[in-house]
């Protein structure tokens, strides 16, 4: 390790003693020559930088994680026990505990019986819970507490708000990149484009006055992605299927789809859709969306030729199996219908996984208030999917997606330090996922499960 990085240690009391002796010790040696007020000048000069200097090495912000089983990604074998440096919120150095020197003043935490992987991606979320709805307006300890229930808790530490609106999701996200609140980095669509509502959200959308337009013709949708990519938007999600109720679905016209798709494109922006049905898939392959924001339940089951379609569209896919057991519960289904809804998805992400499909976590958090993770994570698996698949589903899968693999969804130096630390090892029980001891984003400790005195 450079000497010259962690060269300064904490400086104890005798250590700041002789910083005191350093500086007297100089003081005595500036000339006499010269006005008094020179001398003066040289003295507070020569006081600032001893001060500085010393302010410096004892509010290092390093932080070491010590003992753990580190998954450095999906493909890679783990370190059994390693340990990770983290400096100024990045990787400095990771590898096995025996060969790894800590600095003194760094902040440790001893993981020795815990797992550590990078931190999760959840790709389709809202911010449309009651205490987000009016963030410019809304009290620090409101929001942190929202926001751990939501993410933090879980692990995350990148979301993609996939519906919101615009203006105030950007405010909740300058809040916590300013260091004000304890939260995630948020990626978001803000507003979506549809040529008419869900009939399911009519209601709410009225009850809280938000107002999202209709987007009829190529001119508007253009005209929509181009406004919201200069207020920040992250991306665009089209509502290519927009259910109507009672089975009727509203198909986005491919022209408007495509319009969008190419502007948001020219934008550096990715696209989700909302299928909905086949129609609503094939609308989206035609217009060269990028990611299907759900398995479609209004779908016949997914034959190769189709999976193959999606494959050959470069189509990422947020299998959101959670949601359909909300649903089916909050319309009072039975459980024989919630099981058979739920199959059918289940069979849908095992056709596309199967097929090496890129597929990338989400939850519909937001729209949902089922916020933990442990169901997903075990219809995942029933799937199919390995405990590696649903890590890169994590993490590799949508930093490569949305082209931050340089610097995100894995464990190397130099990247971000975005970590999760897990109570158990998913290798062996894939719930372990969401058993989740400590987030860590950019360096920062934004969760710390509550625990005995014995955990740090």
């Amino acid at each position: 390790m450079p000497q010259g990085l962690y060269s300064l240690p904490v400086v104890p009391v005798r250590g700041r003693r002789r910083v005191a002796e350093r500086s007297h010790q100089l003081f005595e040696t500036i000339p006499l020559a010269g006005s008094y007020i020179t001398h003066m000048r040289i003295r507070l000069a020569l006081l600032l930088s001893l001060l500085l200097i010393a302010s410096t090495i004892a509010n290092t912000s390093d932080l070491a994680l010590t003992g753990a089983k580190v998954y450095t990604s999906p493909t890679e074998p783990p370190i059994e026990n390693g340990s990770i440096l983290i400096h100024d919120g990045r990787i400095f150095s990771l590898g096995p505990s025996s060969t790894s020197k800590v600095p003194g003043a760094a902040r440790v935490i001893d993981c020795k019986g815990l797992v550590v992987t990078a931190g999760f991606w959840n790709n389709h979320v809202h911010i449309f819970t009651p205490a987000l709805l009016q963030v410019p307006d809304s009290g620090a300890n409101k929001l942190d507490q929202e926001l751990e229930t939501m993410f933090n808790k879980w692990g995350f530490t990148t979301v993609f708000d996939l519906s919101s609106a615009l203006d105030n999701t950007l405010a909740l996200r300058r809040r916590i990149e300013s260091g004000e609140l304890r939260g995630p980095r948020i990626l978001t669509v803000g507003e979506p484009i549809w040529t008419i509502e869900p009939v399911y959200v009519r209601d709410f959308l009225e009850q809280n006055h938000i107002r999202i337009t209709h987007t009829e013709t190529p001119e508007q949708a253009i005209a929509l992605v181009r406004d919201h990519a200069a207020k920040g938007a992250n991306g665009i999600k089209l509502f290519t299927g927009s259910y109507q109720g009672q089975g009727k679905v509203a198909v986005m016209p491919v022209a408007v789809a495509k319009a969008a798709v190419e502007e948001a494109h020219r934008c550096q922006m990715p696209v989700f859709a909302h299928p909905q049905n086949v129609d609503g898939v094939n609308v989206a392959i035609a217009s060269g969306v990028d990611v299907l924001a759900h398995t479609v339940p209004q779908s016949p089951p997914w034959t190769s030729e189709f999976v193959a379609r999606l494959q050959s569209a470069n189509m990422g896919l947020i299998p959101t199996l959670t949601l359909f057991d909300f649903e089916a519960r909050k319309g009072k289904e039975s459980d024989t219908e919630r099981q058979a809804w739920l199959a059918q998805m289940v069979e849908e992400l095992r056709a596309y996984s199967q097929a090496d499909g890129d597929v990338l976590f989400g939850t519909d958090i937001g729209y949902t208030n089922h916020y933990d993770t442990t169901l997903e994570f075990t219809l995942m698996s029933q799937a199919g999917m390995s405990f590696q698949q649903i890590l890169a589903a994590l993490t590799t899968n949508p930093a490569r997606k949305f082209r931050e693999a340089d610097s995100t969804g894995r464990i190397a130096k130099g990247m971000n330090a975005d970590l999760v630390v897990l109570s158990t090892d998913p290798a062996q029980d894939v719930r372990a996922f969401a058993d989740v001891r400590y987030t860590i984003r950019n360096g920062n400790i934004i969760y710390v499960r509550p625990s005995p005195s014995s955990w740090q």
